[in-house]
């Protein structure tokens, strides 16, 4: 850390907790201006879906989204928003305002629940964010016409 011998570096990282300025989270740091913020897990979970698409992302092309989006984000003049939904939400999506050249990300714990959702009249493509004890999580897409197929030979 600033090229600091461990000692160093581990007084400042003391420091800056003592100073609530940053936070354990897992096996890393949050570190946020505001010292009684905490980490949004929506937010968390959407960037890790957004990262997926970063090389084809224009480095200033993302922005905070509107509820229920977590994020938005231009790829190749085509908008998108990343929608997190957890265990019960499924009627969040009746707040969607779907427009032209607008797509979906909607980001489920488990790729099942998409048989229990009113998907909104827009492109849709799914994803689990799954964390298995490594560093980053394993993050997966699905297309809606994998998930007809799959529900026709009741694969998920």
């Amino acid at each position: 850390m600033l090229r600091k011998p461990p000692r160093t570096a581990e007084k400042i990282l003391d420091n800056l907790k003592r100073d609530m300025r940053i936070a354990d989270i897992g096996d890393g740091y949050y570190c946020a201006l505001d010292p009684l913020a905490k980490p949004d897990q929506r937010i968390v979970l959407a960037v890790w879906v957004l990262l997926q698409f970063i090389d084809f992302v224009e480095p200033m092309a993302h922005y905070p989204a509107v509820y229920p989006s977590q994020l938005f984000f231009l790829k190749e003049n085509m908008g998108y928003e990343i929608v997190v939904l957890y265990e019960g939400e499924k009627n969040l999506l009746r707040l969607l305002q779907p427009q032209e050249d607008l797509k979906y990300v909607i980001v489920l714990p488990r790729i099942s629940m998409v048989a229990e959702l009113r998907l909104p009249k827009a492109p849709c493509l799914f994803a689990t964010v799954e964390f298995q004890g490594a560093d980053e999580p394993n993050v997966l897409f699905y297309t809606e016409e994998i998930l007809q197929d799959a529900a026709n030979q009741h694969l998920y």
